[in-house]
């Protein structure tokens, strides 16, 4: 602070650095305000709010319920954290198909039981009813987890598919001491019991013999003042049993004096010591003995109120889990597969879910990047559900519905191709492109949220991190916007705030204004969107003119809503790759205008503008057959190089075989023909040995004539003499075997081949060469009728 010393003027200076920053921070401010503002009208125009109220009805207890609301409202959420959500889901669907473990805390009262948590922290006594939520939360959690030790006692897998709820629940750490004691200490009620402590069990048989002396002296002083008066009324004042009795004109006010010896045989006025004192001393001391039982279980309480803290958020957890299977079971949704795309490559997938069965991997090459086969508005949808319901309830309601036919809701597909960045829907009014907006935007953000996706078949989605949406009129009095300035404030707010992770949902955009200029208009934004903007785009228009854009940009792509011309209704179809039409002037006809103004509308509409939408129709149906056709052609193609495939294992397969077995008999008969080799050369070996000792047999007899003839003759006479010894029959039988060894074999004989030492079956005799072909086993020889001899 300055001061001048002339006049009383004073100057003040402040840091130019302390302005700046009080800057920086209330634009920083104002600008975390209009983000907040612009998340908010999204999920508002998407009717989020109601769908969280929805999903929020399945859990059974009411902080459930709230962290449920919280839950679903907030979508500041990292991708990492919706897997994680969907990944709890999958786990409650588990285990709810499985049946062994239920997740149902209905009869918890949370609130109770935070109260019981403060005022055991507080050492304030719990109240009985306090005490058996308590008792309520500990064995719920006890029975939750012998249940789970039990089904994985019977097979361990299911651990690891109720995961990560496994994990949870095996954290429960039960006092079951302190459930024997609740138990013995309180009623089912709430009120404690006699037997909770000796002092109460004696003060409360005090108080009833007390109050049945109380009440036979009231019934004796009733019969004997009955006849002297004609009213009489039993009142409790205070705690006090009086009696007022009304004899004609006069009027007395008469009280019960209840003495220690017992029943008082007069009436005392009420001046006199009320005979109540000792039935109250008596309640007082019951009620005493009562808080003294409550101080001491809230002790008991006490020691493990940071257990009973742990086990009461972890319920409330599985309760909000559960709430999010339970809605999706409920309505038949399917389990979303989230991914994060890659602008980098032509792979739009990077799969992160771990449950093999609910969330498996997404393949790296994706044809789409947004798949939503039949697709529900969950609100149509439930609204639906509650429609047909109360038809059932009322008989003469569902004839009347019956007779009207309450119409079935529509699904959309919605298969968008990894290419497209920008899609304009097109088609007539109330034909439902407003509420196929809504339907990709909610089923975005319940993926992202942990919930399953309302559609038949299995769902392919890109996680966004955001989701905006300008749908409906934005018309705002308070700021002087008209519907257009509305609609381009919030276009202008999305385009600030949306990044290359988000989705975009206009709705008749470029609308509300003159249509050239709107056409125009609505074409830069949807290109400025396609060009540096978010990842996807979802627009509705009437103008033709944004049709063009797929022929120019390969970022875009047309779709319309499906209209019977002949009924002229809307069928509530998405026909992709077509522009539609609005159908206005037949629609207006149908509606019942003046034909004079029909035929003036045609007229002016031209025939020029209907012969565009034909020819962009024609080429509309053309490209589609062509991609039929090229599809279909490349279908038989993968035919045709898989059966090629299969053709060329399979003659490699025969030729490998082939191989194998010519291989196989060049080794047999190679064995064979070694064995053979082998037994030539030992019968050449013994037949030269033979010749050897033949000849020098022969030497030996002609060096000595003599010698040898008498050896001879003694070795016949040795002969002759041992034959004749033997029987006639015997020396025929020995005769007749020698010859059947010696003979040639038949086919089929059995024969022993001596110099390999085996058996061997006759296959083929050659009577003239004297040879035999024989086998044994895969072998087979061809051997002389001396080297055999027959068995």
């Amino acid at each position: 602070m300055l001061s001048c010393c002339n006049c009383n003027t004073f100057i003040f200076s402040f840091p130019v650095i302390t302005i700046n920053k009080l800057k920086h921070t209330q634009h920083r401010h104002r600008q975390t305000l209009v983000v907040a503002s612009i998340h908010h009208d999204s999920l508002r125009v998407l009717e989020w709010d109601k769908l969280s109220d929805l999903v929020s009805s399945f859990a059974t207890t009411s902080f459930g319920r709230h962290a449920l609301k919280d839950q679903l409202w907030s979508q500041n959420r990292t991708y990492e954290e919706s897997l994680k959500l969907l990944e709890e889901t999958n786990a409650a669907v588990e285990m709810y198909n499985h049946g062994s473990c239920r997740l149902q805390f209905g009869q918890i009262d949370a609130m109770l039981v935070q109260t019981a948590i403060q005022n055991a922290r507080r050492t304030i006594p719990v109240t009985g009813y306090e005490a058996r939520a308590v008792l309520a939360l500990l064995q719920s959690s006890d029975s939750l987890q012998g249940d789970l030790k039990a089904t994985i006692k019977q097979d361990k897998d299911w651990y690891s598919r109720f995961m990560p709820l496994t994990e949870v629940i095996m954290e429960f750490v039960v006092n079951r001491s302190l459930v024997k004691v609740i138990e013995r200490v309180t009623d089912e009620d709430g009120s404690i019991k006699d037997s909770a402590s000796p002092e109460l069990q004696k003060s409360r048989q005090q108080v009833q013999v007390l109050e049945r002396k109380v009440q036979q002296l009231m019934e004796s002083l009733i019969r004997n003042e009955k006849s002297e008066t004609s009213i009489l009324e039993v009142n409790n004042i205070d705690g006090r049993w009086c009696i007022r009795v009304d004899s004609g004109q006069k009027t007395s006010f008469k009280g019960l004096l209840l003495s220690s010896s017992g029943v008082g045989s007069t009436v005392e006025p009420l001046s006199a010591v009320p005979l109540n004192d000792e039935l109250q001393r008596a309640r007082g001391l019951v009620a005493k003995a009562e808080a003294d039982v409550l101080l001491e279980l809230t002790k008991k309480i006490q020691l493990d109120v940071d257990d009973i803290e742990n086990i009461l958020n972890s319920l409330v957890q599985l309760d909000v889990i559960n709430a999010r299977a339970t809605y999706g079971l409920s309505f038949g949704g399917s389990n979303p597969h989230i991914f994060l795309p890659d602008r980098n490559s032509s792979s739009t997938a990077q799969s992160l879910t771990k449950n093999d069965n609910s969330n498996g991997p997404i393949p790296n090459n994706r044809e789409w990047i947004l798949h939503l086969p039949k697709a529900y508005h969950p609100l149509l949808l439930q609204s639906h559900r509650e429609n047909s319901k109360t038809a059932k309830e009322d008989v003469a309601t569902s004839v009347a519905a019956l007779d009207k036919g309450q119409p079935q809701p529509v699904p959309v597909d919605f298969l968008v191709s990894n290419k497209t960045r920008v899609i304009v829907i097109t088609g007539p009014n109330t034909g439902g492109k407003t509420i196929c907006l809504k339907t990709v935007g909610l089923a975005a953000m319940m993926a992202k949220s942990g919930l399953y996706v309302l559609a038949s078949e299995s769902v392919q989605i890109p996680w966004f991190d955001s989701v905006f949406a300008d749908i409906g009129d934005e018309q705002s009095l308070s700021q002087s916007l008209s519907t257009f300035s509305g609609h381009l404030k919030q276009i202008s707010n999305i385009k600030l705030q949306s990044t290359r992770q988000s989705l975009v949902l206009l709705d008749e955009v470029g609308a509300g204004t003159n249509p050239l200029e709107g056409a125009a208009l609505g074409m830069s934004i949807l290109e400025s969107f396609a060009q540096d903007g978010c990842l996807l785009t979802i627009a509705t228009t009437h103008h033709g003119e944004l049709k063009t854009l797929k022929y120019s940009n390969d970022a875009f792509e047309n779709a319309c809503m499906e209209f019977d011309e002949v009924n002229l209704k809307p069928t509530y179809k998405v026909l992709w790759g077509i522009p539609g039409r609005s159908n206005a002037i037949n629609i207006a006809e149908r509606l019942g205008l003046p034909s004079v103004v029909i035929d003036t509308a045609r007229k002016l509409y031209g025939s020029s503008s209907a012969e565009i939408d034909e020819v962009i129709t024609d080429m509309e149906k053309l490209k589609q057959d062509y991609h039929r056709r090229l599809t279909e052609a490349h279908y038989y193609l993968q035919q045709s190089r898989r059966l090629h495939s299969s053709l060329l294992k399979t003659r490699k397969k025969i030729t490998e075989h082939s191989t194998s077995l010519r291989l196989k008999k060049l080794r047999d008969v190679s064995a064979s023909a070694a064995m053979a080799r082998s037994i030539l050369h030992k019968n050449v070996r013994e037949l030269g040995a033979s010749a050897k000792k033949i000849s020098q047999h022969n030497k030996a007899i002609k060096s000595s004539p003599v010698s040898t003839t008498n050896d001879l003759h003694t070795a016949s006479d040795n002969n002759k003499s041992t034959l004749t010894d033997r029987n006639p029959s015997d020396v025929k039988k020995i005769e007749k075997s020698s010859k059947d060894r010696f003979a040639v074999p038949k086919v089929g004989d059995t024969v022993h081949v001596s110099a390999l030492g085996k058996k061997m079956t006759v296959l083929k005799v050659d009577s003239s060469k004297g040879e035999v072909e024989v086998q044994a086993g895969i072998m087979k020889l061809k051997l002389k009728v001396t080297d055999i001899q027959r068995l």
